[in-house]
């Protein structure tokens, strides 16, 4: 039987996580996410890729990387309950909306924390970020 989601190329197919226990660990899976990433996105759709983590209790959060290294989340309201790792993770206090700014040297830590937490992932080809009107940011 065919995988629906190999129906569609921009529709990735979503991978049962591995949870991953140090830095070396995280390192190695950055380094793959990056190559399978690269391979999935098109030249001309260049904005909003990156991962879904799907959480083992619900919720997806949506991590994508900006052209200078630093990381937005989106976080689905089913997953508001990971908001206290993050912050934990990150030292990043929980912002007013559901989009994290996260500087990109707190990656591993970021992935680190949240691996226990995680059922799939999916690299994900095109995601609208829900950022406020007043963000100053050029994401």
């Amino acid at each position: 039987m065919q995988d629906p989601d190999q129906d569609s190329p921009d529709i990735q197919p979503t991978r049962p996580w591995i949870v991953l226990t140090t830095t070396y660990d995280v390192e190695a899976w950055i380094d793959s996410y990056n190559r399978d990433l690269q391979q999935a996105v098109k030249k001309d759709n260049t904005k909003g890729y990156g991962i879904c983590f799907c959480m083992e209790l619900g919720g997806e959060v949506y991590l994508h990387t900006t052209p200078e290294g630093d990381i937005l989340l989106d976080v689905t309201e089913e997953a508001e309950w990971v908001a206290p790792v993050i912050s934990a993770a990150t030292g990043i206090a929980a912002p007013s909306s559901s989009v994290w700014a996260v500087p990109g040297d707190r990656l591993t830590q970021l992935v680190l924390g949240l691996s226990g937490l995680i059922a799939a992932t999916r690299i994900v080809v095109s995601h609208a970020y829900k950022t406020p009107k007043n963000w100053q940011q050029g994401y």
